[in-house]
């Protein structure tokens, strides 16, 4: 197993199964599981169910869970979507945010939303796992019980989030025990979850859904004037499907399907790319032709995907946005919109702003950043291949902690601009942008990936240096990452572009700000592959202090 670390690190490799995550506790829990003998749905379940006790910076037991699952034996995937939901009867409640959060900067109070991640967890226990379910919350009763050792990127973590909390009592209580949030090297017990996490051993998933948490998760929201009830809940459900498929050099990507949008920004991105035949102008990072490309690639993907919410509310573009004709037509405007001239000197005139915010003395111009997410890879001894994410976006009562179980709601509404949203209508789910892929070669998983962070533009740039540029799986998640082109032609890089790249740009109108050579905002993706020897490798990216773990 490779340590969780942030900073480089070394794919695993194993002929029996392979496993990553975020956190070297989920790593270990889900090896184990591996182990001894239960399988990849078993273990995303006990490690999905641990990391909300060892990685509540990054996600908890209300937020939502999403999977892509290849079942061997009848070579189908199976798509697991359990969002936090909107009950179209439910007045909407939501909490002006602290001066400092996270939200503030938007100017959005976040909204309260139903929990998903309990419903998700019974749906996939109830038709796939094959381990006793309190054997499968075993590890988070332990964890909770016996406490974790902070480590210096989940402090980095809490202490940039920690004002979202301050001001409800439960969260102060929590996330400060003594007044102080958790030190780094401090273990960091969680006595009030562990009760938590006893009672949903000994009662199923059921006890978050109708049961003891529930009741109280109910009785809290009605104080605050929520006007939840017991019916409102049940209409949280997991949803099964199919994922949505489309095809990319001899390959066949799978991701999640509408309302999540990241299938059709990642088919738009490599599609447009395509057309521009990125791969004769050399790697973007090497190239400012390339990279102009791939700036204007992603901007015109982030407009277009915003289009797309719930089919069961909204008509559906998905086939339009996915087609061929559409991504050559793209292509032509991006290549016909190129500068005819030098414009390295408007950019230099006219790029003051940027410099300045690159040094602190304005508010930089990088999108804002989510809250929080967890992805997971797995292949086990059976042939059956996962990922799955877990986060906690879309969490229940923002600000509050019950059972130990910290909120933070929904941080978007009806806006075309939010990847994270929903609508006060109709029941329809909170649309996202969840990074869970397969790539199949002749009809078999050959890679899977995903990412927390800034997912929806990080998953086309790696699928694209894995599937394009044929780099290795580690090397093209290493590879330095950028935001897409925003519409005062700047966009933000990690930092390791060589200076001719960035001159070129430059010329080209184009204003790069500098971002951290690593930027862990831009996530760090959980990958397993098959060689072509038939062997599984997987690892965790340097960008956060993931492990990867081997049988």
């Amino acid at each position: 197993m490779t340590d969780g670390r942030v900073g480089p690190k070394t794919p695993v490799s194993g002929e029996r199964a392979v496993c990553s995550s975020q956190h070297p506790i989920v790593t270990d829990t889900m090896r184990d599981v591996l182990h001894g003998g239960g399988t990849a749905v078993d273990a995303v379940i006990a490690g999905s169910l641990v990391q909300a006790v060892v990685q509540q910076d990054l996600t908890n037991h209300a937020g939502m869970f999403t999977m892509l699952f290849w079942e061997a034996e009848t070579g189908t995937v199976h798509e697991l979507n359990s969002h936090g939901t909107i009950a179209p009867d439910l007045p909407p409640f939501h909490r002006v945010p602290p001066p400092r959060s996270q939200y503030s900067a938007s100017g959005a109070g976040p909204y309260a939303v139903i929990p998903g991640f309990m419903p998700g967890m019974k749906a996939l226990y109830e038709r796939f796992a094959t381990r006793p379910w309190a054997e499968l919350c075993a590890p988070a009763v332990h964890w909770a019980e016996v406490g974790h050792v902070v480590d210096s990127f989940e402090h980095l973590v809490m202490a940039q989030s920690y004002d979202f909390f301050l001001y409800t009592p439960s969260g102060r209580a929590h996330f400060a025990p003594g007044g102080h949030l958790p030190q780094v090297g401090d273990r960091w017990p969680k006595p009030e979850l562990h009760r938590t996490m006893l009672r949903l051993a000994e009662e199923g998933p059921d006890y978050f859904i109708t049961g003891g948490w529930a009741r109280d998760f109910l009785r809290r929201a009605n104080e605050l004037g929520w006007p939840i009830t017991a019916e409102h809940l049940a209409v949280s459900k997991a949803e099964w499907g199919s994922g949505l498929r489309y095809k990319h050099r001899g390959h066949e990507i799978v991701q999640l399907s509408p309302p999540e949008r990241q299938a059709v920004f990642c088919s738009m991105v490599l599609g447009i790319l395509d057309e521009l035949d990125i791969t004769s102008l050399g790697h973007y990072t090497e190239s400012a032709d390339a990279l102009y490309y791939v700036a204007h690639a992603l901007r015109r993907a982030d407009k277009e995907a915003n289009l797309l919410n719930d089919p069961k509310i909204f008509d559906n573009p998905t086939e339009v946005l996915m087609s061929r004709e559409f991504h050559a037509m793209v292509a032509e405007l991006i290549r016909r919109s190129r500068p005819t001239a030098d414009l390295a000197k408007h950019v230099e005139v006219t790029g003051g702003a940027a410099r300045l915010a690159a040094i602190g003395q304005l508010p930089p111009a990088t999108p804002a950043q989510s809250a929080g997410s967890c992805e997971l890879s797995i292949v086990d001894q059976y042939g059956n291949w996962v990922q799955s994410m877990n986060t906690l976006q879309g969490s229940g009562i923002p600000g509050e902690v019950i059972g130990g179980v910290p909120m933070i709601g929904s941080n978007g509404v009806n806006s075309m601009d939010m990847w994270l949203g929903g609508w006060f209508t109709g029941g329809g789910r909170m649309r996202c942008a969840i990074g869970n892929t397969l790539v199949l070669k002749d009809g078999r998983p050959v890679l899977g990936l995903g990412s927390p962070g800034s997912v929806y533009c990080t998953v086309p740039q790696v699928l694209s240096n894995i599937l394009d540029y044929g780099m290795d799986p580690y090397a093209a998640e290493d590879a330095p990452r950028l935001y897409p082109l925003r519409d005062d032609y700047q966009f933000s890089m990690e930092s390791r572009i060589p200076d001719e790249v960035t001159r070129g740009v430059t010329s080209l109108g184009l204003l790069m700000s500098p971002l951290p050579a690593y930027d862990w905002h831009l996530g760090s993706f959980q990958m397993s592959w098959r060689g072509d020897d038939d062997r599984l490798f997987g690892c965790a990216g340097p960008r956060r202090a993931g492990s990867a773990a081997a049988l």
